[in-house]
């Protein structure tokens, strides 16, 4: 078996049983599910200690994996039993610390629900549980006319699940919108182990939208168990462009011009001349080496307004000029762009080890001298960083470059992600687009909320849980949190929000 393998096992919870363990809540939760779903040895606990973030001081306590609603409610039930606290976890994508179980809590893998329940495609719904992957879904769905419109760059590995706790994005979501967008109801398991049904396949949905309130929320109000999902029929017609100018802030500017003239792509994205150079090295998608920035742009629809809107778009990338302007001839060359800039961050491994990806959103307007900022504060840093994002809601990810076996460079690392968030803030920008606030932004929520605001914010939290005993010590900073004193117990203080 490979490492790959072993790694993917150790996650499913498909790894060697434990020995007998003596822990009273360990054996109650064996009893609940069964011996070999629910781990706590050192190996698996330390897989589910981590997330794809660059933060550390996660330390997991058991970690189950269960595979139905009940065992689900099994668990919680038996955790607040116990006195624990719970965090649920996806496939471990996430990049702002969302799903780092901090105070030793018992870790709900959700990886092995991952089953599509049910596709009415008359009524354009399927139900899904939270461990489907993104785009397994999609492919289930293509031979039948539709897909799910949410693309994130990780959507070969990221769980519907993990989309519904950060409300993701996409490069699609320019014209579709994130994933709030296309989450009709959901079944979730409470902080009291009581299983609910937030919103409703009905048009107007009666009562308060405590689905909205429950998408984005992180893993702190409950467990998703299935999930409802919008359906969206493919488009018949997309065109595809690719648009090369000399300077970033000609791309950006572009970008705005496209939107001003009234024209909505389905997606823009635009990758700086490092990034690009890194991703034709890595995957050989066509993308011109010599340019300062790539804008990728599509658009979709029926009939000919699809090419008046994709010939509008390139007058206006001449205008803001572009140097070239190229337009996908076949599906084979539009399918390769867009896995050159969905594999964009794996690139990165050509050249160091270590990235952080940064996640905020400044006004279009504002594109180009925020980046320009981005790039000033990675030479102060002496950090290199690559530009490469959602150009077209202003949902920049900058890349900084690094080698964490380097003395010191993670503290020059997250003081430029401090002054890039306060860059994106001073524009009229927010902490995140799509990745969350976790703990990478705790810290920063009262730069941007006031007092008012996190009480109310907290006070929402408490509704669904008083004990705060889902993901405890997230989102909401320190002094505005319910979870202050059950979360940091065990907490780093340089984790501290």
């Amino acid at each position: 078996m490979s490492v790959v393998d072993r790694l993917k096992a150790l996650r499913d919870g498909r790894g060697r049983s434990d020995k007998a363990s003596s822990d009273p809540f360990v054996l109650a939760l064996q009893d609940a599910l069964a011996a070999d779903r629910v781990r706590s040895d050192g190996a698996h606990r330390s897989l589910l200690s981590h997330d794809a973030s660059v933060f550390e001081g996660g330390n997991s306590g058991p970690v189950c994996y269960p595979e139905s609603t009940a065992e689900v409610q099994a668990i919680v039930r038996l955790a607040n039993e116990h006195d624990r606290n719970v965090v649920p976890r996806g496939a471990g994508t996430g990049l702002a610390g969302g799903a780092i179980p901090l105070g030793v809590p018992v870790v709900v893998a959700l990886t092995r629900m991952n089953r599509i329940v049910e596709i009415d495609t008359a009524n354009r719904v399927a139900w899904v549980e939270p461990g489907v992957v993104n785009l397994d879904l999609t492919k289930h769905l293509q031979p039948l006319g539709f897909h799910f419109a949410p693309d994130p760059s990780s959507q070969q590995v990221c769980t519907l699940g993990g989309n519904v706790a950060n409300n993701s994005g996409g490069p699609h979501c320019l014209a579709y919108g994130v994933t709030n967008a296309h989450i009709l109801a959901l079944e979730v398991v409470l902080p009291s182990g009581e299983v609910a049904t937030l919103g409703g396949l009905d048009a107007e949905p009666q009562g308060l939208d405590l689905r909205g309130v429950f998408i984005g929320s992180e893993g702190t109000l409950g467990i998703v168990t299935r999930i409802a999902v919008r359906l969206t029929r493919n488009r018949p017609e997309v065109r595809t462009l690719l648009l090369s100018f000399d300077e970033v802030r000609a791309a950006a500017n572009t970008v705005s011009g496209v939107i001003a003239a009234g024209v909505v792509p389905a997606a823009m994205e635009v990758m700086d001349q490092r990034i690009t150079q890194a991703v034709e090295n890595y995957v050989g998608a066509g993308y011109p080496t010599d340019a300062a920035a790539v804008l990728l742009a599509e658009v979709d629809g029926i009939g000919p307004g699809v090419d008046i809107d994709a010939g509008a778009i390139a007058e206006i990338g001449r205008s803001h000029g572009a140097t070239d302007v190229r337009l996908a001839g076949s599906e084979e060359e539009r399918a390769l762009l867009w896995k050159g800039r969905k594999t964009a961050f794996g690139a990165i491994a050509q050249i160091a080890p270590d990235y952080y990806l940064h996640d905020t959103v400044v006004p279009r307007s504002a594109l180009a001298p925020v980046l320009e900022r981005i790039y000033a504060i990675a030479d102060a840093h002496e950090l290199l960083v690559m530009n490469v994002f959602h150009a077209g809601d202003g949902n920049l990810h900058p890349l900084l470059i690094f080698d964490g076996r380097e003395e010191g460079v993670l503290d020059r690392v997250h003081a430029a992600g401090a002054e890039i968030i306060t860059a994106s803030l001073e524009a009229g920008g927010v902490l995140s687009g799509e990745h969350g606030i976790g703990v990478e932004k705790q810290k920063f929520m009262s730069a941007m909320f006031t007092d008012d605001d996190l009480d109310h914010q907290n006070r929402l939290r408490q509704a669904f849980d008083p004990g705060c005993r889902t993901n405890p010590g997230k989102v909401l900073p320190v002094g505005h949190s319910c979870a202050d004193i059950a979360a940091l117990r065990s907490i780093p203080k340089e984790m501290w929000g």
